[in-house]
């Protein structure tokens, strides 16, 4: 019997958050807050496996207290059982002290029900890193398998997984020892619409809560801002792009006045007059 973990997080919905133009940072007020896509299709594919081979899935987040509305989310997509991580320590987290944090929820979750896989989302829509999940496998120690977008083979008993990897011109299949972590991408899966009973479960369902006080072999030092060497220097939202230029007159006519722009931009690149950014 399997015993899956997802690793999630909830996230403003980036398509509706606005930018702060004061403070050039994300007004996190501006938008809902959503379970990442991503963490959606790991969420869901750890389902299918256990359906298919049997076992238990558990879902494992680090965030506020309202971080629970995305692990009820996940217990409408078929997961068992929930886990948040939550104190004003975790604060101010970057990609390493996140990945330290979570593994060691996931080292007491182990205790009580030894972990086969571990399977995460291949990025964040607020951060696009994609470095927790790999971060996470470093830790403990156990193959990471990034850009998943198949999972061909999960045999317990042997203790191996098999895996696709997608490449730019194709993918290659992967052979790799349990436990181990899997980052997947959108297209392994379709995010069905939840049954009943589950929506029913997610409404009901109460998640572990545990505080810092209840991890055990914890280097304050390695949690939050202070386990955090990112320095975010500032944040600014990209300028609009200007309207183009719409050449008109006859054929010969408009591939002159191209060539004259295309020259005039070359020359101003090439003198480090800042047209860099329009090429």
């Amino acid at each position: 019997m399997l015993h899956i973990v997802a690793c999630i997080k909830q996230v403003p919905d980036t398509k509706i958050i606005k930018m702060n133009p004061k403070t050039n940072t994300m007004d996190r007020a501006s938008a809902p807050a959503i379970l990442n896509p991503y963490d959606a299709h790991a969420v869901e594919e750890a389902v299918r496996l256990k359906r298919r081979y049997g076992g238990t899935v558990s879902v494992l987040t680090m965030g506020p207290p309202p971080a629970v509305k995305a692990i009820k989310k996940c217990i409408e997509i078929g997961a068992d059982e929930g886990y948040l991580i939550t104190d004003r320590a975790f604060a101010g987290a970057d990609t390493l002290a996140t990945s330290y944090s979570l593994t060691k929820a996931l080292e007491k979750i182990a205790q009580s029900a030894p972990i086969d896989l571990i399977i995460c989302g291949k990025m964040t829509i607020d951060g696009d890193t994609g470095q927790v999940g790999p971060g996470i496998a470093r830790r403990l120690d156990i193959p990471p398998l990034t850009s998943v977008n198949k999972v061909a083979e999960v045999n317990r008993e042997e203790g191996y997984a098999i895996v696709h990897r997608k490449l730019e011109d194709g993918y290659e299949v992967v052979r790799s020892k349990l436990p181990c972590l899997l980052s997947v991408e959108k297209e392994i899966n379709e995010v069905p619409y939840s049954a009943m009973p589950d929506v029913i479960r997610a409404a009901r369902y109460q998640p572990h809560i545990w505080s810092v006080n209840d991890l055990e072999g914890v280097d304050r030092t390695q949690l939050g801002l202070k386990g955090s060497p990112t320095i975010v220097s500032s944040v600014w939202a990209p300028p609009k792009p200007q309207g183009g230029e719409l050449l008109q007159g006859t054929p010969q006519e408009q591939i002159d006045r191209l060539i004259g722009i295309l020259l005039t931009k070359r020359e101003l690149f090439q003198t480090g007059g800042g047209a860099a950014d329009e090429l």
